[in-house]
C-alpha cells in the first residue's frame, strides 16, 4: 500500500514543471493534450501543490501575455484554468466588444451555459495557436459555474468579453480550440491584423474576406 504522502504521477509531473521556475512552457496546436477532454479535478493535487500550480499558471498567463490560460495549455490534463483581463482598451473598443475588466480568478471544473440567444462575433487568438487570429461567434452572455482554488462555489452571469474568455478557456478543457468554432475565411496573421483589421468590430473584414457575421 502506498503511503498517504506518496506522489501521483500527475503530481510528480507538475513538480517537474514547477522546478524550472518562471513561466511554464505553453504547448502549441498539434499536441494531443489540447485535443483530449481534461480530467475533472478531484483532489489529485494537495492544497499546497495546487496553490503553486495555479500561481505558475497566473505567471505564465501574464508573461505571454494573455487573458486566460487552461491547464492543458501547459501540458496538464486537469480541468483548471485561470483568467484575468485588465482591459486596457480605448472606449470605442470597450463599447463595441463589451471588453470590461475581468478580475483574476481560478476556475476549477468550470462549465457554462448560454443565457439568451444573442451571439457576438469578434477576432480571437490563442496562446496555443501563436501568430494567428480568426473571427469566432460566441454566446454574448453565459452563466458560469465552477469552484475556485479554495473549493468555494462560483455561479455568475458574464457578458461581453469576460463571457468570451470563459468560453474560450472552458473549451480548452473540453479538448477544443477556438479554430474549431472560427470562420476560417477570416483567418489572419497578426501582421495582417495590425495592418488591416484593427477596427473595433470585424464588419470590414467580413466584407473584404467574404464571410457572414451573425445577426445581432
Amino acid at each position: 500500500m502506498a503511503s498517504p504522502s506518496a506522489r501521483t504521477p500527475l503530481a510528480e509531473r507538475i513538480e517537474e514543471l514547477l522546478s524550472a521556475g518562471g513561466p511554464l512552457p505553453v504547448v502549441a496546436a498539434g499536441d494531443p493534450v489540447l485535443r483530449r477532454a481534461a480530467e475533472p479535478f478531484d483532489g489529485q493535487l494537495d492544497p499546497a501543490l495546487l496553490a503553486r500550480f495555479v500561481a505558475a499558471l497566473r505567471v505564465t498567463m501574464r508573461a505571454a501575455p494573455g487573458v486566460g490560460l487552461a491547464a492543458p495549455q501547459v501540458g496538464v490534463g486537469l480541468r483548471i484554468a485561470v483568467v484575468e483581463d485588465p482591459a486596457p482598451v480605448p472606449e470605442e473598443v470597450r463599447l463595441a466588444r463589451g471588453r470590461v475588466p475581468l478580475p483574476y480568478r481560478v476556475l476549477v471544473n468550470p462549465s457554462y451555459e448560454a443565457v439568451g440567444t444573442e451571439r457576438a462575433a469578434f477576432f480571437e487568438g490563442c496562446l496555443s495557436v501563436p501568430g494567428w487570429q480568426a473571427v469566432v461567434a460566441r454566446h454574448a452572455t453565459v452563466r458560469l459555474r465552477a469552484r475556485d482554488e479554495e473549493g468555494r462555489a462560483v455561479d455568475e452571469v458574464l457578458t461581453g468579453w469576460p463571457a468570451r474568455i470563459v468560453q474560450h478557456e472552458t473549451d480548452h478543457l473540453d479538448g477544443a480550440l477556438y479554430l474549431d468554432r472560427a470562420e476560417l475565411r477570416s483567418l489572419a496573421s497578426n501582421e495582417a491584423m495590425a495592418a488591416r483589421w484593427a477596427q473595433p468590430t470585424p464588419q470590414e473584414a467580413a466584407r473584404a474576406l467574404g464571410f457572414a457575421l451573425p445577426r445581432q
